[in-house]
């Protein structure tokens, strides 16, 4: 029997959408000793953090007149760090070339191609339990969850993100692009905060904000956090 004859038995699969964590590398120096030593002391600072976390290379800040880089020794040293290099975007055709021989796609980032869309309204995503470790919550819009955010859990929103309790956990406000997203929290105890890409982790964190009401939000690119309320 060929196999077009096999009678269908069960679906072989099912597609579906994800929003993952990724983080995105902006290079902007090609000096692979340079590289590896600030890499180490920023995985260092949060050991675990960044473990089998997908990363894409983004070349826009490299500029033609830069010296070469060792590509295949820039990509085992992110993976020897516990990173998943999984694609590259932007840069010239000076640096695609390049890095087109190590067979990583290229990558056209949502965040650049959304930054200019006409938004739309999308409903909220309401949550009342607590968000427990290991756990991962995703909302399109804005995500309003009115209890905590464990150590270990993770809070994504395309919107703001509101924790009307202590936030331990991760929280990534913005994901899709918009830059005037912002975090709320009655507690900041966060082991990671980003808005649009740019992120800090918690030793990179003002501890005078520790246990305070406070506000994330992006300004010039920087991470600004600020107290909010009465």
């Amino acid at each position: 029997m060929s196999h077009k004859d096999t009678p269908p038995t069960q679906t072989a699969f099912n597609l579906k959408g994800s929003m993952l964590t990724i983080m995105v590398l902006q290079l902007h120096e090609t000096n692979l000793a340079v590289i590896s030593e600030q890499l180490r002391s920023k995985v260092a600072q949060a050991p675990g953090l960044f473990e089998n976390t997908p990363l894409i290379l983004d070349l826009s800040h490299l500029s033609d007149g830069q010296a070469s880089l060792d590509w295949q020794a820039l990509l085992d040293l992110f993976q020897a760090q516990g990173f998943l290099p999984i694609a590259y975007s932007g840069g010239s055709l000076h640096w695609r070339s390049q890095i087109q021989d190590l067979s990583l796609p290229w990558f056209n980032s949502p965040v650049q191609a959304n930054k200019n869309a006409t938004p739309t309204h999308i409903p909220a995503k309401i949550v009342q339990q607590p968000v427990r470790s290991g756990q991962q919550l995703v909302a399109e819009g804005d995500l309003i969850i009115l209890s905590m955010v464990s150590p270990g859990a993770e809070v994504l929103a395309g919107g703001n993100i509101h924790v009307y309790g202590p936030l331990h956990g991760r929280a990534l406000a913005g994901i899709n692009g918009d830059e005037h997203a912002r975090i709320f929290c009655q507690k900041l105890e966060a082991e990671l905060v980003s808005v649009s890409g740019q992120y800090q982790i918690r030793d990179e964190l003002d501890e005078s904000w520790f246990g305070k009401a406070a506000q994330v939000y992006l300004e010039q690119d920087n991470l600004k956090i600020q107290s909010f309320g009465v």
